[in-house]
């Protein structure tokens, strides 16, 4: 049903965002509250030697992403919504659907990260929201969940504009940060952290065990790539992909490697989330907390617009290419495609509802979150590798270079070790959010009158059903849990 102001058919002119706008909804995509967590989730698994050599891996391999990404704005322009796209272009309509649920799903869960985190925040004065997982804040970040659904009900212009003022206002906090943490840095407890504790295993489990904290905070890297419908000029999605990257690098690096110089890594793994503010707390005392909590607050609220504007875009290009229920594709005469905006919402509100009956509601989502991600990221990875062995028609520029080659294969080969990485558990849970997601695709194909499946996609779709109901199985034996 088409609400006023609403079109079913033709979208409205899509609002132009400059390069500084693409960058800080980059920035603003990634630094989360992911950040805020950085030291425990590190110190749960490694000391100082695993942190550099996994944020060496996560680095290299982002930054691979990153350059895919920007590679394949400038040779592959007729391509909207990035991650989506590409993973149709390259492997069929099926697959692409996948992609973009996933991705969207992501988003969604993601967003569920940021009120467990907020309320935990809050929970260190108020007990009676424990550790974001009570029943107290599943009603109160279900409030937020509503109010900014609101918020962005109102336009993009609007929400794009919040997001530039709130990406400086948190990133300011993160550096202060790691001024005072470098100012009152201790080489000794440095030295103690630098090979782990006796807790940690190999070197190579510890490297793994931080794999998925690494992806999680990167998410929202392809940011500019989703809007790249809206950019000004195309040339400025890979170059705010790139920028937006590096900057957050150097913070991310720095926030973990400078945790090690403050406490003993025992001790930061007993912290309560966000575990930034306890290792502050441990330097210069309650004002630390205080201080890194009100950043927090901020940091997320921001990452959360940024995140829910990202999930609902794919939405609705997708449905605009045929790809999702057709009702996905209306949009408001404010640029803002509401069907796909409630959407968003309602399955964050399941999500949150879900982590009620998590062991550890914030590491759940954020695993969660990541695993979702590694198939839409890989799929384009590999489009990317494929069209620079054998480009088509639409490929600008021909054949890729030997740079384009490399940048792609390294990119296919971290997204594959990722899904390695994230374990059975994430991969099954993955599947029980996939599979069901089939429904859309078949009234999709319903509505533009189209055969279901193909052969092919007979058989991807039996692999994910199969998957789907292993998972059901496990969790129901206790063989995996929450």
């Amino acid at each position: 049903m088409t609400t006023q102001g609403e079109t079913a058919a033709d979208s409205p002119p899509a609002v132009k965002l400059t390069l500084l706008t693409l960058t800080a909804m980059v920035v603003g995509s990634m630094v989360g509250a992911g950040v805020f967590s950085l030291p425990r989730r590190f110190a749960d698994e490694t000391g100082v030697a695993g942190a550099l050599i996994a944020w060496a891996i996560a680095g290299t391999g982002m930054l691979m992403l990153a350059f895919v990404f920007q590679s394949l704005a400038v040779r592959r322009p007729d391509l909207d919504a990035g991650v989506y796209a590409y993973a149709k272009a390259g492997f069929g309509e099926y697959l692409g659907f996948f992609a973009a649920f996933g991705y969207w799903a992501s988003a969604c869960v993601g967003n569920v990260t940021y009120w467990v985190l907020i309320m935990s925040t809050i929970g260190a004065v108020w007990p009676a929201l424990g550790d974001g997982d009570t029943v107290l804040a599943a009603v109160l970040s279900s409030i937020g969940l509503w109010g900014f659904f609101l918020l962005i009900r109102r336009g993009v212009k609007e929400a794009a504009a919040i997001n530039r003022i709130v990406t400086v206002a948190k990133v300011v906090p993160i550096l202060v940060f790691v001024l005072i943490a470098l100012f009152f840095f201790k080489a000794d407890v440095f030295a103690d952290n630098f090979g782990g504790a006796d807790y940690a295993g190999s070197l190579f489990n510890q490297v793994r065990g931080t794999m998925l904290a690494t992806v999680f905070v990167f998410l929202g890297v392809e940011g500019a790539s989703v809007y790249s419908r809206h950019a000004k000029r195309r040339e400025d999605v890979g170059r705010a992909t790139v920028l937006g990257f590096l900057s957050v690098f150097a913070v991310f690096a720095s926030v973990t490697i400078v945790s090690y110089g403050i406490m003993p890594m025992s001790e930061i793994a007993e912290l309560r989330q966000p575990s930034m503010a306890g290792v502050l707390e441990a330097a210069v005392g309650t004002w630390g907390n205080v201080f890194v909590s009100v950043g927090l607050i901020v940091s997320v609220l921001g990452a959360y617009l940024a995140w829910t504007l990202m999930a609902a875009e794919v939405l609705f290009v997708a449905a605009k290419d045929d790809d999702m229920p057709r009702f996905l594709g209306r949009a408001t005469a404010a640029d803002v495609p509401v069907p796909a905006l409630v959407m968003s919402t309602l399955l964050s509100q399941t999500v949150l509802i879900v982590t009620l009956f998590s062991d550890d509601a914030f590491n759940f989502a954020l695993d969660l979150t990541s695993a979702l991600t590694l198939i839409p990221f890989l799929l384009a990875a590999a489009f990317a590798l494929k069209i620079a062995l054998r480009p088509d028609e639409r490929t600008v520029g021909g054949r890729g270079s030997a740079r384009d080659l490399a940048v792609a294969s390294i990119a296919t080969l971290y997204t594959a070790f990722l899904l390695y990485a994230a374990g059975l558990k994430f991969v099954l849970v993955s599947f029980i959010i996939y599979a069901p997601a089939t429904f859309l695709f078949v009234k999709a194909r319903r509505e533009q009158g189209k055969k279901l499946f193909s052969p092919a996609e007979i058989a991807i779709c039996a692999v994910s059903v199969a998957g789907a109901v292993l998972g059901v199985v496990a969790l129901a034996a206790g063989w995996i849990q929450l």
